[in-house]
């Protein structure tokens, strides 16, 4: 085999490479969840004030948070980004770095809401509504919080994204751009439709509590279902009721 022709080869596996790039991502992602993010987590459930925000605890948190968006979004990314690759490799040789770069640009959207919800965290720890398990220790904010993700669901915002976020041919067709920076513009759009779709379902972690495993996974698991399942607006519904009806009970009974 000539190098030219091994490099042919090489070229077209392209998705596969991206495919395991992206697995090995989200994987390293939730090992570093699962090893406690850099968090003591023999002290989460003590009876004690939250830790005091250092520059480098705030550093902590950010990447936390980062770190956390990658694990559960970058799953129900995947397809997009795979259809991208795809496309991309019939009009390019070289794809490998246009699809990371629609990957940069969508992570750069989740890196802004990280630094939001570091920041949103901090303000919350500071007015006594978040104990050091990073939950909400106050009934009504947390009501309120659930009562509000639930009415976002019927929102036009809400399904004017999901519907890009379900259908990767309908964005890819809608908001191609040619070349490296046409790429990163895409991930742009994408991250920002995401965004625009779930954010509200982050906050939820502020109730749950935010390095709370089994409610971080338990939302993932719900964002894929909602963007990859054909029913997923139905979905997006039944869940925005069943968030409102468990926001006016705990309300009703905070009051």
């Amino acid at each position: 085999m000539t190098e030219t022709s091994a490099l042919e080869k090489m070229l077209g596996h392209d998705r596969l490479i991206v495919a395991v790039g992206l697995a090995v991502a989200v994987a390293l992602a939730w090992a570093y969840l699962v090893a406690g993010a850099g968090i003591d987590m023999s002290m989460v459930g003590m009876p004690m004030e939250p830790m005091p925000w250092s520059t480098f605890y705030a550093v902590l948190m950010f990447t936390m948070w980062l770190v956390m968006m990658i694990a559960m979004m970058v799953p129900s990314a995947s397809p997009m980004v795979l259809l991208f690759t795809a496309i991309k490799r019939k009009q390019e040789a070289l794809v490998r770095p246009s699809a990371w770069l629609f990957v940069g640009g969508y992570l750069l959207i989740w890196a802004a809401f990280s630094l939001i919800a570091a920041l949103a965290q901090w303000g919350l720890e500071r007015a006594g509504l978040l104990s050091v398990a990073m939950m909400s220790t106050n009934a009504m904010f947390g009501g309120v919080i659930l009562l509000a993700a639930g009415l976002y669901q019927f929102t036009p915002v809400k399904n004017a994204c999901l519907r890009y976020c379900q259908s990767p041919v309908l964005f890819l067709s809608r908001h191609w751009r040619r070349g490296a920076m046409g790429a990163l513009r895409m991930g742009l759009r994408h991250g920002g439709y995401c965004l625009g779709c779930c954010w509200f379902l982050m906050a939820l972690l502020f109730v749950g509590g935010v390095m709370n495993l089994v409610w971080i996974a338990a939302i993932a698991l719900y964002v894929a279902c909602e963007k990859l399942l054909p029913l997923g607006h139905r979905l997006s519904r039944v869940a925005g009721v069943g968030l409102v009806v468990s926001g006016a009970i705990i309300l009703a009974r905070a009051a």
